[in-house]
C-alpha cells in the first residue's frame, strides 16, 4: 500500500465530514497528477501503476436489453463472478492501495450476493458504489442499505415511451420511477442518487436534456453526463450507427452542452464534472480516436463477470481471477509496461473518465478553462434537422 493510499484511508471519513476541507485535498492531489503527467511527457518511467478505483462487472446477466450495451448476449454471457473470487479480490485490493470498488453489470441487483460484497468492502476500508439500472432497487434496497451502501448510480437513457423504446422493454421506466420513489421514503438523504444520462445522438436535444433533469431534481439526485462510447467491447453504436454522433452533430451537441453548463452554473452541488470537462464534450464526441489526452488507467483496474483482469475496460489483459488471485497480477512487468503504454494512447483509446483526463492534462484544461475557451453558446440548428427516433419498446 502506498504512502498517499495509507494517509487517505485513514482521514478519509473524519475529513468528508468537512466539504471544504476535503474539497481543497481533492483539488491539490489533482494539482499534484498534473504535475507528474506534464513531467511524464518528458520521462515516460514517471508513469506507473498506482490502482486507486476497482471496478467489477459481478454478473453479465440483465434485465434489460438496451440498444447500445451487448451485456447478457454477445458478450460473456452466463458469466458471474462467485463470492469466494470477490471475496479475495477485494482483500487483495484493499492490501494493494486501492481507495473504492463500483460493482456493476450488467445489472449488479441481478446478483444474489451483492449485499455481501458491499459489506465486505465496507468492512474491510473500501468505499463502495453500486452502477444499475435500478428497476430492482425497490426490491433490494433494505438490504443493501443494511450493509453499508450510501451511494448509487443510476445509468439514464430518457423519460416514458424514450427509456423503455431504448432499454427495449415496456413499463420500465415506470418501474425505475417506483424504485426510485421507494428509496427516498425509506432512506431519504441517506442515499446519495447520481443520475448518468447518456448523451447520444437521439438524447441530444434542449428538451431531452430538460427532461433528464426535471427527472433528477424530482429525486434529489445529482447529475453526470456520459457519453456514448465506440470503443468500448461491451457497447455497440447501435443499427446502422444510430447512436453515435455525426459531424453534422456538432451544433445540437454544443447547444446542449452550453445548456448543462448553465444549469451546472446554476446547481453547482448536483454536478461532479468540472465547467473544463464539460466543455471538451463536443471535442470528445467528434474526435473520438483522434482525441488525445493521456489516460490515467494506471490508476484503476477492470474486472469482467468472467474473472478477466484488465487495466481498463478496453484492454490490456492482466489475466484471470479463476487461475490467479489479483496480487499475482499487480506491479509486474507487464503492468508496468500497460500503465505506460495507455498513458501514451497505445491503444484504441476511448472517452472514459473524460472529465478526469482534462483535469489532469494542463493543456487540455488550459484549452477548456472558462477563461479561453470559445463560447459554446451557438445558435440552435437549423429547422428541419431530425434526430434518429428510437423504435418502440417490444413488449416485456
Amino acid at each position: 500500500m502506498t504512502l498517499r493510499s495509507t494517509m487517505r484511508a485513514l482521514v478519509r471519513d473524519r475529513l468528508k465530514q468537512h466539504p471544504r476541507v476535503w474539497k481543497a485535498l481533492v483539488e491539490a492531489d489533482t494539482h499534484l497528477e498534473r504535475a507528474r503527467h506534464s513531467a511524464a511527457t518528458v520521462i515516460p518511467a514517471l508513469i506507473r501503476p498506482e490502482p486507486r478505483h476497482l471496478e467489477i462487472a459481478i454478473t453479465a446477466h440483465c434485465n434489460l436489453r438496451c440498444m447500445g450495451c451487448r451485456y447478457g448476449r454477445e458478450f460473456m454471457p452466463g458469466s458471474q463472478l462467485p463470492w469466494p473470487v470477490v471475496r479475495d479480490l477485494l482483500d487483495d485490493a484493499k492490501a494493494a492501495g486501492f481507495w473504492d470498488v463500483r460493482f456493476y453489470g450488467g445489472e449488479p441487483l441481478l446478483h444474489p450476493d451483492l449485499p455481501r460484497m458491499i459489506a465486505h468492502a465496507r468492512s474491510i476500508g473500501l468505499g463502495a458504489y453500486v452502477t444499475t439500472n435500478g428497476i430492482r432497487l425497490g426490491d433490494r434496497i433494505d438490504e443493501l442499505y443494511a450493509a453499508g451502501l450510501r451511494t448509487i448510480n443510476i445509468g439514464f437513457y430518457g423519460t416514458g415511451a424514450t427509456y423503455d423504446a431504448y432499454v427495449q422493454r415496456k413499463d420500465r421506466f415506470e418501474q425505475l420511477t417506483r424504485s426510485l420513489t421507494t428509496v427516498r421514503e425509506r432512506y431519504g438523504s441517506d442515499i446519495m442518487l447520481r443520475i448518468n444520462w447518456l448523451l447520444m445522438r437521439p438524447s441530444c436535444s434542449i428538451e431531452a436534456l430538460h427532461s433528464a433533469w426535471s427527472f433528477a431534481e424530482r429525486f434529489d439526485a445529482r447529475f453526470q453526463v456520459d457519453l456514448v462510447h465506440y470503443s468500448l467491447p461491451y457497447f455497440t453504436e447501435g443499427p446502422d450507427r444510430m447512436l453515435q454522433f455525426r459531424p453534422e452533430d456538432r451544433p445540437a451537441v454544443e447547444e446542449v452542452i452550453a445548456e448543462v453548463l448553465r444549469l451546472r452554473e446554476a446547481h453547482p452541488a448536483r454536478f461532479n464534472h468540472s465547467v473544463e470537462g464539460l466543455r471538451s464534450v463536443p471535442d470528445w464526441v467528434m474526435k473520438l480516436g483522434d482525441m488525445r489526452v493521456p489516460c490515467d488507467s494506471h490508476q484503476m483496474l477492470w474486472v469482467g463477470a468472467d474473472g478477466t483482469v484488465q487495466q481498463c475496460y478496453v484492454t490490456y489483459r492482466l489475466g484471470n481471477l479463476h487461475e490467479q488471485r489479483l496480487r499475482d497480477m499487480l506491479f509486474t512487468r507487464e503492468h508496468n509496461r500497460c500503465a505506460r503504454d495507455s498513458f501514451a494512447l497505445g491503444c484504441p483509446n476511448c472517452h472514459c473518465h473524460y472529465d478526469r483526463r482534462v483535469q489532469k492534462h494542463a493543456p487540455s484544461r488550459a484549452k477548456y478553462s472558462a477563461a479561453t475557451a470559445p463560447d459554446v453558446r451557438v445558435p440552435a440548428p437549423a429547422p428541419g434537422r431530425v434526430l434518429p427516433t428510437l423504435p418502440s419498446a417490444p413488449p416485456a
